[in-house]
């Protein structure tokens, strides 16, 4: 195993994590109507990349088996285990606005880590001449990029009010 395939492998494993994420986002924030929404709509993004990525691992002697369950059968079930997860969690007992930043702020960290990891993959394709993960990683990080600038705007627009109601 060499350097590409563990990026491979840990940016496989981190858009099925966003991918989930967004998804129990979407359901426990099903009142926010543009966060349910985009939520689902980003989600899918990730699960897309996950696929793709396990498409190309195959190349590299990698087998990412068993593509990630299409988002919207795994809605109800993932936000139903995530709740029971995060019970103790911290931001789990916050009020809803507050708690609707502590998990933008999660998403908006994976999103980065998944951001550093297709630069990683970039700059060691371009340094192995794979033109196919070059191609690969410029097609999906600019929507990594998109899902980092959603979580950023949100917060910024979310935050002023839901600090001051904690008063």
């Amino acid at each position: 195993m060499n350097g590409i395939t563990l990026t491979l492998r840990a940016l496989h494993l981190g858009e099925q994590h966003l991918a989930r994420e967004l998804l129990t986002a979407a359901e426990r924030h099903r009142a926010e109507h543009e966060v349910h929404h985009v939520a689902i709509d980003l989600s899918r993004w990730s699960h897309e990349h996950a696929s793709r990525i396990a498409e190309a691992s195959r190349d590299h002697g990698l087998n990412l088996a068993d593509p990630p369950q299409a988002p919207h059968r795994a809605l109800p079930s993932l936000a139903a285990a995530a709740d029971e997860e995060t019970a103790g969690a911290p931001g789990s007992r916050l009020p809803p606005d507050l708690r609707l930043l502590y998990d933008l702020r999660h998403l908006h960290l994976m999103a980065t880590g998944n951001s550093l990891y297709w630069e990683m993959l970039v700059q060691g394709a371009q340094a192995a001449h794979e033109d196919a993960l070059l191609q690969l990683a410029s097609s999906c990080r600019p929507r990594t990029l998109r899902q980092i600038r959603w979580t950023n705007t949100m917060i910024k627009n979310l935050a002023p009010q839901a600090l001051q109601a904690l008063h």
